[in-house]
């Protein structure tokens, strides 16, 4: 998928990129990958499958939750590394609030020189862990109308890192693979004990044929101030 591909593909699902948008795309894969040669970003490096299943794959979440598309929606990304699903999304929507956390510094610093490099307003880069930043005395708890996260963890292990973020009202954005149906039938008990409800598993493909479904996860009730755990629970002891 070249340049002219990925912003025809997006103009089919109603997705009118600029020159400016275009250019910022371009500028954000050349610097992928010239910081990749020193840094494990991805494993993804050539133009067009960085453009269809890094670039296009993000914009899905759009697809899946339209108002991404026209609202002033805070979104917060955990686990950003390279700055999917988020940066993508900002730049065609500029009017999301993003705030991006990585537990790695040196993703950190590469991501904060990515949106001064971008011109992106509104986009706060944080280091820090999910279980300490969305804590039960952290700021951050319950202030999202938006959480989301890409290739991060099991859906049952995802929930506790991003529900507590997340508003009353607000929703999980859940990106899975092939695997969905069955993260989903494991997750479910987890997701209720985090105060979410499964609202709506959205399929979408690519433009190559790939499959994907986001799960729309609603958040119904507040997360129990003991959710997220310590740093690491959730991954060894899922819920």
């Amino acid at each position: 998928m070249n340049s002219e591909e990925f912003a025809a593909a997006l103009r089919e699902n109603g997705v009118a990129l600029d020159d400016h948008q275009l250019e910022q795309f371009n500028t954000y894969y050349e610097r992928l990958v010239a910081v990749n040669e020193y840094m494990n970003l991805t494993a993804i490096t050539d133009h067009d499958e960085v453009f269809l299943k890094h670039f296009y794959d993000s914009l899905t979440l759009a697809f899946a939750y339209p108002k991404l598309q026209t609202e002033p929606l805070s979104m917060i990304d955990v686990g950003a590394g390279a700055g999917f699903p988020s940066l993508p999304l900002k730049i065609v929507f500029p009017q999301l609030k993003v705030t991006i956390i990585d537990s790695l510094n040196k993703r950190i610093n590469f991501l904060q020189e990515l949106v001064a490099e971008l011109q992106l307003d509104g986009v706060r880069v944080v280091h820090a862990r999910a279980e300490e930043f969305g804590g039960k005395k952290s700021p951050e708890r319950e202030q999202y109308d938006v959480a989301t996260a890409r290739a991060l963890a099991r859906l049952n292990v995802l929930g506790e890192l991003t529900l507590p973020f997340v508003k009353e009202q607000g929703v999980l954005l859940a990106m899975k693979g092939s695997q969905a149906e069955d993260e989903l039938a494991q997750a479910k008990p987890a997701l209720q004990t985090l105060g979410g409800e499964v609202k709506q598993e959205v399929d979408v493909t690519l433009p190559n044929g790939d499959p994907r479904t986001i799960i729309v996860v609603q958040k119904v009730k507040p997360t129990p101030k003991k959710y997220p755990r310590k740093p690491g629970d959730p991954v060894r002891k899922p819920l």
